[in-house]
């Protein structure tokens, strides 16, 4: 099982804006690196302070320059507001800049706000995702593309650049859509799938719809590798467990209002901190998220692993703009109190789903 970390860059109140977020980000991706995390992941929202990561692609190049190891990806990007022929070549770029490095994760979307303002329907998204990717995954591999589609028409194009790991680098893909799910058989994408700060009871009803996707289409779940992102906090104090929560829950508002076509905004021009009818209290984002001392992080964690069997478990530590001071805080101890317990119960983290991976290999 690989180890991730995920970065959403969210800017709330951060005492240096936007430029601390970045500073931050590289602190913790640095780390991750040093403590033998697998890949570190970079997100893609658009226009809010939900994030500020608009160009993941960019984040992974920026990366590549003060990393040596750790791989690199997209978490995702968000394939229907681009233009393929020039994704295509952004990723053959990022592979060589990172040296072979680079995993390429994307989705189709789900924000109204974003897809408005580029100008594409929501409601497409999953047709116009499978015609840009025709699009990619012919310049990659072919190195030239001719297409005519219902979203994109392409004349002859040849390209001069291709990626370094041949044919293509690792793919994730954000969804349980049994077309998706058909398209990506050939490549063995990895379903990366993450509740938000909503926390394991919706990521175990996301699973089991994913499982349901994977058998519409004749493949066995149980076979098939699986990514999962949790928000994760170790911290021995509960009261410090509902302050984390609060930015968890910030997170999550923010999220459900990215999903309308007009957002609530504050005077500084972010999204306003607005409940919803539905919502958990703080103490329910505390209970359902990886949050809680280094003993409670582990029994959430195992009790993941061993309902889902993921091949990657990647983690958000700074959620919701978290002062890296606890952010970093919590990766080191995660690495150092909450591993050894994992691993105490299920084994060495590399060798967890290592006989799934094998039938992956056999078959």
């Amino acid at each position: 099982m690989q180890l991730g970390l995920f970065s959403l860059m969210t800017l709330r109140d951060h005492p240096d804006g936007a430029a601390g977020v970045m500073r931050d980000t590289r602190k913790m991706v640095e780390t991750a690196e040093e403590l033998d995390f697998d890949i570190a992941w970079f997100a893609e929202h658009h226009f809010a302070n939900y994030s500020s990561s608009p160009s993941p692609l960019m984040m992974c190049s920026y990366a590549a320059g003060w990393t040596k190891k750790i791989k690199l990806g997209p978490g995702v990007i968000v394939l229907p507001l681009y233009n393929p022929l020039r994704v295509a070549q952004e990723i053959a770029v990022a592979d060589t800049q990172t040296d072979g490095r680079l995993v390429i994760g994307m989705g189709t979307g789900y924000q109204q706000y974003e897809f408005d303002r580029y100008h594409i329907s929501l409601d497409d998204k999953v047709d116009v995702f499978l015609e840009y990717w025709d699009v990619i995954e012919k310049a990659l591999v072919e190195g030239s593309v001719e297409y005519r589609g219902k979203f994109i028409s392409v004349p002859k194009t040849s390209f001069a650049i291709s990626t370094q790991q041949k044919p293509l680098p690792p793919i994730f893909i954000t969804t349980s859509h049994p077309k998706l799910l058909d398209r990506f058989r050939k490549w063995n994408a990895t379903p990366f799938i993450a509740a938000s700060t909503l926390g394991s009871p919706v990521l175990y009803r996301m699973a089991d719809g994913l499982n349901g996707a994977w058998e519409s289409i004749g493949e066995n779940p149980s076979a098939k590798p699986l990514a999962i992102m949790q928000y994760v906090h170790i911290t021995d104090s509960r009261s410090d467990a509902l302050a984390v929560s609060e930015r968890g829950r910030y997170v999550g508002r923010m999220a459900h209002h990215l999903r309308k076509a007009e957002l609530p905004l504050d005077d500084n021009g972010y999204i306003a901190n607005e409940g919803y009818d539905g919502e958990y209290t703080l103490e329910q984002y505390a209970d359902n998220m990886v949050v809680g001392d280094p003993h409670a992080v582990a029994k959430k964690m195992i009790a993941d692993i061993k309902r889902l069997n993921p091949s990657n478990y990647t983690c958000n530590f700074a959620f919701g703009c978290m002062p890296i001071e606890k952010a970093h805080s919590s990766i080191l101890r995660f690495r150092k109190e909450v591993v050894p317990l994992i691993e105490q119960e299920l084994g060495p983290i590399a060798a967890i789903g290592a006989d799934k991976a094998r039938h992956r290999e056999a078959v």
